[in-house]
């Protein structure tokens, strides 16, 4: 690994979020030529501080995906694009459709048209959506699972994803596609609840307030760990088999929300639980049960998740611990 991104010329669009800032950690360390974007708009989670380990060996550009003249600079020498910049929040997408549109839809056709106008040679992969399946019709979901958007979110993401295979398609432009499950970990925002629950649970629990799980808490889900997902991108990255492919990435594990939330009441050791009816904003898009089918995947790339729920949020409990005073 080491060898495959050495001297390698890589942008990450919103590389100051969890998952960029991860994926930048990793290939620093591989010796790799890191130029980090990202607008840092309020409120999706971009933190200077998530590479403050790494901020001496990077390049940094505070830029707009939807910055036409400046993304044409940044793509023109890079191998390697991680098109990880978008609006974050299911919810806000409902309330300002035309945001998110615009971001996670024309600021992806902005990346794509000035790669294939300067640099068309780049690989360039996308973060998707377990939400652009919609209401789930059987588990563990893999790739063939009808696609039924039900938030202008998962509408944005699917149409952008039919963008980038058109790409691929069309001007042989190598992009991979990624479909993600619940990610959690280190460096995600802590502010709010519009991304990563299992983050602002662990804060909840952490400031010993009551953890709300709407109905019954069986609803299931795949939670993934943030160092697991940024692997399968950096692998895939690099895997000319990849290139054109679709592929739903998570752990492959399902737990029921009741026992996420018992897991970090346990490993943070306070917090309690409250059940709470379905808000009406939440309950007309929910999804079902969400389990990864991580067959495909994990065939492509030779890659497996190997941190289990319990593991990663004692993991991210530790780091928030350790540095509360950059997130709260």
């Amino acid at each position: 690994m080491d060898k495959s991104f050495s001297g390698k010329e890589v942008l990450i669009t919103g590389g100051f979020g969890m998952i960029g800032s991860t994926i930048a950690g990793k290939l620093v360390r591989y010796g790799a030529n890191v130029t980090i974007a990202d607008s840092f708009i309020e409120p999706y989670g971009a933190n200077s501080f998530n590479i403050n380990d790494i901020k001496d060996s990077v390049r940094i550009s505070i830029t707009d995906i939807r910055d036409k003249e400046s993304m044409k600079f940044l793509v023109r020498d890079k191998d390697i694009i991680f098109n990880l910049a978008g609006q974050v929040s299911h919810n806000d997408s409902i309330e300002n459709p035309f945001l998110d549109a615009d971001i996670n839809y024309i600021g992806h056709l902005n990346v794509l048209e000035c790669v294939r106008r300067y640099n068309k040679e780049a690989v360039i992969l996308h973060a998707g959506s377990r939400l652009q399946f919609g209401r789930i019709q059987n588990n563990p979901v893999d790739e063939s699972h009808p696609l039924r958007p039900k938030t202008p979110y998962a509408l944005n993401k699917t149409a952008a994803e039919n963008m980038y295979l058109f790409y691929n398609e069309v001007h042989q432009i190598p992009c991979v596609i990624f479909r993600i499950a619940n990610p959690y970990g280190p460096r995600s925002q802590m502010k709010h609840s519009k991304y990563s629950m299992v983050n602002w649970f662990i804060k909840q629990a952490m400031e010993g307030k009551a953890i709300t799980i709407f109905g019954d808490g069986e609803q299931v889900r795949d939670y993934m760990f943030v160092d697991d997902l940024a692997d399968a991108f950096i692998f895939a990255a690099i895997n000319q088999g990849c290139y054109g492919e679709t592929y739903n990435v998570g752990s492959g594990v399902g737990t029921e929300f009741r026992d996420m939330v018992k897991t970090i009441i346990d490993v943070v050791g306070s917090g309690e639980i409250k059940n709470i009816p379905w808000p009406e904003n939440y309950i007309n898009v929910e999804t079902g049960d969400y389990v990864t089918d991580i067959r495909k995947i994990c065939s492509a790339i030779n890659w497996k998740p190997k941190i289990d729920i319990e593991t990663g949020v004692r993991l991210t409990y530790e780091y928030y611990k350790k540095h509360k005073l950059y997130y709260w």
